[in-house]
């Protein structure tokens, strides 16, 4: 492959559409050559988290799910309530791609040192999009792996592991001695307020904690993530699956569950 062929894959798209339709289809995309900053990444590993679920699936009624097509033109489509639409304004619409971190192989890269130093390795990355055979995105956003770790090993290297860190983090930052998880379980929350008085609650999102630590203290967390992948951070899937077979109606009804040992992982480069 020379660095001025143009490459084109297939990309995850959601769409909910304003008569209250989810609608998840494969798009085929053609990815422009690397600014100077920039890397393409051949996407090899990238996990179904709950996080991405809600922008992949949103509250569709999944009872109502339907296939049509097959290979590459698959499409499933779902019923949305409609109490749901005015909460979705912003995407109604739109077709979005899906899918917050993975891993692959840089197959381009740009002309600054950082993309250079990246070409031909093995990183993990963040940015969004990752349900798609290729990426492109900045040098900053990928990390390098370690040699010897593959792709689906450091695939889920940034939401999980860099929440807990995060979470940990913040709780010693600002004194406390004890944290709650809570937002998988989406009933409602109950307090028996017999603690005393002076007491507070909040909420916590990874994102804007990095943005508040800055660079720095952002590459620390991430280099003590990489450095366990094989052991305190390191990830089990139930299935890998191709794009084409996250989009099988028995797939979606298996990891919409959200059950804990049952993660699956795309490999969007699969067969």
């Amino acid at each position: 492959m020379s660095d001025t062929s143009k490459i084109s894959g297939l990309q995850l798209r959601s769409l909910i559409t304003k008569g209250g339709e989810l609608q998840l289809s494969l798009a085929k995309v053609e990815l422009p050559e690397p600014g100077p900053d920039q890397v393409l990444v051949k996407v090899e590993a990238t996990p179904i988290n709950p996080s991405d679920l809600g922008l992949l699936l949103g509250p569709a009624d999944l009872t109502t799910a339907k296939a049509s097509g097959s290979g590459d033109g698959i499409t499933v489509t779902a019923k949305v309530p409609a109490a749901t639409l005015p909460f979705l304004a912003t995407r109604l619409d739109e077709s979005m791609p899906v899918g917050n971190e993975g891993a692959g192989t840089v197959v381009k890269a740009g002309s600054s040192d950082a993309a250079q130093a990246l070409k031909g390795k093995t990183v993990s990355m963040i940015g969004g999009a990752m349900y798609a055979q290729y990426r492109l995105l900045k040098a900053t956003d990928c990390q390098p792996l370690p040699d010897g770790t593959t792709a689906a090993e450091g695939a889920s290297w940034f939401v999980n592991p860099l929440t807990a860190l995060g979470m940990t983090e913040t709780m010693k930052r600002e004194g406390h001695r004890a944290l709650v998880y809570g937002s998988l379980d989406t009933s409602p929350v109950e307090l028996t307020r017999n603690y005393g008085m002076a007491w507070g609650v909040g909420g916590w999102l990874l994102t804007p904690f990095l943005q508040k630590i800055g660079r720095p203290d952002q590459i620390r967390l991430r280099e003590r993530v990489v450095k366990s992948l094989k052991t305190t951070f390191a990830s089990h899937y139930t299935m890998t699956v191709s794009l084409q077979e996250a989009l099988d109606l028995k797939n979606i009804g298996a990891y919409a569950k959200r059950a804990t040992g049952e993660k699956f992982l795309i490999n969007p480069n699969k067969g």
